[in-house]
């Protein structure tokens, strides 16, 4: 299957995007002060753990689909890299 250049680009922006927000939520999870994230006693509550999940689920498909975006764009570098080169030509 070949993707084209903003599909790829796309693809690659969405796995960053979503590498640095989902970042930035554990960050800021781990650090509550609200008392949603930690008990009075500083356990993880279910709001946390569920949290969590989300997060790493995110990381884990935020850099499935970053990983297919930068194959895409790389494909097309080098079909663009080959269609220039003159042995490609045949000259």
């Amino acid at each position: 299957m070949k993707l084209s250049r903003p599909v790829s680009w796309f693809l690659l922006a969405f796995g960053a995007w979503s590498w640095c927000i989902w970042f930035t939520f554990v960050k800021n999870l781990w650090k509550d002060a609200s008392g949603l994230a930690f008990n009075d006693a500083g356990d993880p509550t279910a709001y946390f753990w569920v949290h969590l999940v989300l997060a790493v689920t995110s990381f884990l498909l935020g850099t499935a689909i970053g990983i297919i975006g930068f194959r895409g764009v790389r494909a097309l570098r080098r079909e663009a890299a080959r269609a220039e080169s003159p042995s490609a030509t045949g000259e």
